[in-house]
């Protein structure tokens, strides 16, 4: 995959860093220690199976309640890799709602949490984070990847508005590329050059969001529209305020979406390189992701009084050609 921007060299690099330092711990545990690291290895299957069912269900009924296109999208995976992405999903919901919704310091909780997110063994009381463990560690994903979506959330207690997209693609890195990469290595894939598509899917995903979200962000004080492109189109804070469609706010959510789906496109070569019991979940999230796009044009771009999504039926008769793309885009392996 050819990188054309500067911020894509950059995410790559932090992809690598969290490889490297994942592959480095394990290669010194297997040096110094093996039997160590066979059992730091077993931690995940230490608990009880009624915590573990227990744990998997409840990230199973969170996915269900805060995503349903999500919780679709997952449900089209094998059993275990099901409840693993699942359990992912928990443990980034759980990481986002500190930041938007904890009362009191949320610095140390999100702190507090990061430790529990990352233990091998987490207490069993802490379901989300029980789930999260087990399936981290089945799967080997390397913890950096969730500790980097940690950081990536901790950055809306101190930030709120974003100059240029490289400064907003490195935030939609940490919410959303590192949760594509992690699913990589629940769903399997071929190799490192899987790893620019994630990055740039994720980098789409958490634009679309974006883009739906303008007036509930504007509400909560946060803008994440780059202001150098605001400027362009000749718009300001001010015309968030006022919440008002107008020429200039169709051309500059034109050019959004342009590029939006640009993104898409860029990454859907990358479907090929995951397993190919993974391709439909994914491809699935993407295109469904999309229709928000095509919901956001057939309001007239108004992103300011209600907010753009696909109905379930709409998303169910989506389906099928997803499905039927999802092969296509495995159709060249052996």
């Amino acid at each position: 995959m050819q990188l054309e921007h500067a911020w894509e060299h950059s995410l790559l690099d932090l992809a690598y860093e969290a490889l490297h330092r994942h592959d480095e711990g394990r290669h010194d545990e297997r040096r110094h220690d093996e039997r160590r690291h066979d059992e730091r290895q077993a931690h995940a299957a230490d608990y009880d199976g009624e915590v573990l069912s227990a744990a998997y269900a409840y990230c199973d009924r969170m996915t269900a309640v805060n995503s349903r296109s999500f919780h679709l999208a997952s449900g089209l995976l094998p059993g275990h890799q099901r409840e693993a992405v699942r359990a992912l999903y928990a443990f980034c919901r759980v990481s986002d709602d500190i930041v938007d919704r904890a009362a009191g310091n949320r610095c140390v909780q999100l702190e507090e949490w990061r430790r529990l997110a990352t233990a091998n063994h987490p207490p069993s009381d802490q379901l989300v984070a029980v789930a999260w463990a087990h399936a981290r560690q089945r799967y080997a994903v390397p913890s950096r990847y969730a500790e980097q979506l940690i950081d990536g959330v901790a950055r809306d207690l101190g930030q709120s508005r974003y100059q240029t997209f490289d400064e907003l693609a490195s935030y939609c890195y940490g919410v959303a590329s590192t949760v594509g990469l992690m699913s990589m290595h629940i769903i399997g894939f071929a190799g490192n050059e899987a790893i620019p598509y994630a990055i740039k899917l994720g980098v789409a995903l958490q634009m679309t969001n974006i883009l739906r979200d303008v007036g509930e962000d504007w509400r909560a004080g946060r803008i994440y529209l780059p202001q150098t492109e605001l400027a362009e189109y000749g718009l300001d804070e001010g015309d968030l305020a006022i919440g008002e469609v107008t020429g200039r706010w169709r051309a500059f959510m034109r050019f959004q979406i342009d590029r939006n789906r640009r993104l898409y496109a860029e990454s859907l070569p990358g479907i090929a390189l995951l397993h190919k019991d993974g391709r439909f979940a994914i491809n699935a999230a993407a295109e469904l992701y999309q229709g928000i796009l095509d919901a956001i044009e057939r309001a007239d771009y108004d992103v300011f009084s209600h907010r753009a999504y696909v109905g379930t039926w709409s998303k169910l008769r989506m389906l099928p050609g997803i499905w039927w793309r999802s092969r296509r885009h495995g159709s060249g392996e052996n």
